[in-house]
């Protein structure tokens, strides 16, 4: 997929206060933000793994652990990258932070300043 390059992408769940806070800061960065919400739409697995490619990540790793239902369905099971990737695909609520891709870096944003690796470290005063 193509992008601009002052064109972010945001990946993140309006329901969360960190994705919240992730999206303010994104808007400090660039007026020209497409937001993808979790909970209203489904990416496909070509968009995942493209996504997956540019954080270099496995499926696992963008999920958090000490989510509810990753405790009670999927702690202790050894399951391959393809399996993982569905579990991703289908619970996009256990990933760990909201996703920003801009410039063709993506970073996934556990801590709402995160954001700014996408611009580098010294753009913006933290």
């Amino acid at each position: 997929m193509k992008y601009h390059p002052n064109e972010m992408w945001l990946f993140l769940d309006y329901e969360s206060s960190t994705h919240k806070k992730t999206r303010a800061l994104a808007k400090t960065i660039t007026k020209h933000i497409n937001e993808f919400s979790f909970q209203h739409n489904r990416l496909s697995k070509l968009r995942w793994l493209e996504i997956l490619n540019m954080l270099h990540k496995k499926p696992k790793e963008l999920l958090n652990k000490a989510h509810k239902k990753y405790q009670t369905e999927l702690a202790g099971h050894d399951f391959d990258d393809d399996n993982w990737l569905e579990i991703l695909r289908n619970n996009p609520s256990m990933i760990k932070g909201p996703i920003a891709i801009m410039n063709g870096k993506a970073v996934l944003c556990i801590n709402p300043k995160d954001i700014y690796q996408l611009v580098g470290e010294h753009s913006h005063q933290l």
